[in-house]
């Protein structure tokens, strides 16, 4: 049974990394701005993991009051997140606010020790070195009155709010599953950016109301659930590692369908970051494996 529950589980993560990194691509395919696409993705997506909540037979309750109050705290952080996170790729390009963002494996291994009363390791200092070379070579000019430099600045903002949302959800939100967890974040995040949404609903077209429906179902609320999934069949060495993959999925993704082209400059900086985040995340996996066995 475990032989052919491994290959299922790479399979599920591999098709939730891809699907992950494909969300990229409606920053440029949904003429609406960052905010009101994140609007309405969560409202879409927030039906879709109450229903698979539902299905799975589990309570779409909360154990106590202050799960709540994390609750509520998550969706905060998730809606910025998802905000800058698209900005980043409106103001530059897929790959570049990608990459941006996928500094956050380097912060989350400087910042956890510094919650956790831990020293920060020599070569994690080094990693954040080497991520910093890799993010200066992004940037086209030092001005962020150039598009592509204040992309990667808010990209890189998408990656600290992202950080301290994954802090916060390991510490204090990890006994409910991914759907139900993701549930509260983007019913949590659709309230909290009711206010400031600019669209008139009834303005936007029936092809952009596809697309927004195939962010938030095929796009959000499925690969959380194959990641999920996979979270119980793998490792998370291995669901960490896989994870690496987004920015490369996504650039792909863009190439081909947006006909995105990365420079020489971007590919050098981006291959350092997406290395480097490999590189940590094989670490913190092995550091996890060492403690287990003491």
């Amino acid at each position: 049974m475990a032989s052919t529950s491994k290959p299922s589980g790479l399979i599920e993560l591999h098709l939730a990394v891809l699907m992950f990194g494909g969300t990229a691509l409606f920053s440029k395919l949904i003429p609406l701005s960052a905010l009101d696409i994140t609007f309405l993705r969560c409202i879409v997506a927030t039906v879709v993991l109450a229903l698979l909540v539902k299905f799975s037979r589990k309570s779409l309750g909360l154990a106590s009051k202050q799960d709540y109050l994390i609750a509520i705290a998550l969706g905060v952080i998730v809606s910025l997140h998802w905000v800058t996170y698209f900005a980043a790729m409106q103001l530059s390009s897929v790959a570049i606010g990608m990459i941006a963002f996928f500094t956050y494996p380097v912060m989350t291994v400087i910042a956890e020790p510094l919650l956790t009363g831990n020293k920060i390791k020599l070569l994690d200092m080094i990693s954040g070195i080497l991520v910093f070379i890799g993010v200066i070579l992004l940037i086209p000019e030092a001005n962020l009155g150039n598009d592509t430099t204040l992309g990667i600045a808010i990209g890189i903002l998408s990656a600290m709010l992202f950080t301290a949302r994954n802090l916060l959800q390991k510490r204090y939100f990890t006994q409910y599953s991914g759907p139900h967890a993701m549930f509260y974040q983007t019913l949590v995040a659709a309230v909290f950016l009711m206010p400031w949404h600019e669209t008139q609903l009834n303005s936007i077209s029936l092809e952009v109301w596809g697309l927004i429906i195939l962010l938030g179902i095929v796009f959000t609320a499925a690969p959380h659930a194959l990641f999920t999934s996979a979270l119980r069949q793998l490792s998370a060495k291995t669901v960490g590692l896989v994870s690496c993959l987004q920015p490369f999925y996504g650039a792909m993704l863009a190439l081909i369908i947006l006909g995105e082209t990365l420079n020489l400059n971007t590919l050098i900086g981006g291959t350092i970051i997406v290395a480097t985040a490999i590189f940590e995340t094989h670490q913190s996996h092995q550091s996890q494996r060492r403690k287990k066995s003491i």
